[in-house]
């Protein structure tokens, strides 16, 4: 079955993907950070039984202490789970649709972080999947929950909905034009946060920014998403008119297509440069000045991250090796 993430789906020039993620924990147990091994084990195989019990097949489960380190550190780079439950073994575990537009991470924060993951800008839709998983896991267990604060969480920024919501955007030509900074601090004031791809802490690789909902209490999911929605459009609009503009002079043209031709005769690729490389080319091919499919580049993007080069290629296990395997899959790829 083909992965979410070669899709190009609404607003895909610029958009690459939309996330809702649910916090839940279930009433009868500790949070995860006061549970043992045993405990948690306990309160997964709950989840579990709750889960599987009317035959998901298209859902695996995945005990974190049977991954090795790459083959977790590669579902990381592909925003399956956060690089913080990369690091979990024993007590852990991960429910993956064979889409993996679905992950569910059990007992890592909470003890259900239900994440929906979609192409392009579809909030509505992601949130729909999302809340139909979370109202048929509702049915069977009992969630620690509150009338007057909502769902109970371990970390109090989440409580409330116990919902983030967030959209992952590819802005370079905004990022050319020094506007991040500004951008951050007002959608700040609009109870948004503008990060790097990974999250909290992480820095923008490739142009890629995620922007999300900050504010959990006190608000409804509908709104949230209508408002990050709304946010999300202006910045759709202030990149395209900011690329148009960029592309119109013959020097940052000119940079578009040596980047492409980088990418198709390099024999060393490094992460970094080839992010940088992969951002400026996929600028042209959203502008039209390069014929080379969106859809490809977000490929690329997902598959030549270095944990995931190795997790799939036993040669490619050290950083030399890596490149030479990269840069050879790049020219293939883009010939």
């Amino acid at each position: 079955m083909s992965k979410w993430y070669f899709e190009k789906g609404d607003q895909g020039d610029i958009v690459l993907s939309t996330r809702i993620r649910l916090a839940r924990n279930l009433d009868d147990y500790p949070f995860p950070a006061k549970l043992d091994a045993a405990g948690k084990n306990k309160v997964n195989s709950i989840i579990k039984q709750a889960l599987f019990e009317n035959d998901a097949k298209d859902f695996s489960y995945i005990e974190m202490k049977d991954l090795s380190r790459l083959q977790a550190v590669s579902l990381a780079e592909r925003h399956l789970i956060s690089p913080e439950f990369a690091s979990k073994q024993d007590g852990s575990a991960l429910v993956l649709s064979s889409d993996e537009s679905v992950s569910i991470m059990l007992c890592e924060e909470d003890h259900i972080r239900l994440q929906v993951m979609k192409a392009g800008l579809a909030l509505e839709e992601a949130y729909d999947i999302a809340d139909k998983l979370d109202s048929m896991l509702d049915k069977k267990l009992k969630y620690a929950f509150d009338e007057r604060i909502g769902y109970l969480t371990q970390c109090p920024t989440n409580l409330g909905t116990a919902m983030r919501a967030s959209v992952m955007l590819h802005l370079p030509a905004l990022t050319r034009c020094g506007q991040m900074t500004r951008l951050a601090n007002t959608v700040s004031k609009l109870g948004l946060t503008i990060r790097g791809a990974n999250g909290e802490g992480s820095q923008p690789k490739g142009d890629i920014y995620q922007i999300s909902n900050q504010i959990t209490l006190g608000i409804t999911e509908e709104t949230a998403i209508a408002n990050l929605k709304s946010i999300v459009l202006q910045l759709i609009a202030q990149e395209r008119a900011a690329a148009a503009e960029i592309v119109k002079n013959p020097a940052e043209e000119d940079k578009i297509f040596r980047a492409l031709g980088v990418l198709r005769n390099a024999r060393l690729l490094s992460t970094d440069e080839f992010m940088e490389l992969i951002s400026v080319v996929r600028l042209g091919a959203a502008r039209g000045l390069i014929d080379v499919g969106i859809e490809k580049i977000n490929e690329l993007i997902v598959n030549m991250q270095p944990a995931t080069i190795s997790a799939s290629n036993s040669e490619a296990n050290n950083p030399a090796a890596r490149d030479a395997y990269r840069a050879k899959a790049v020219r293939e790829a883009l010939a």
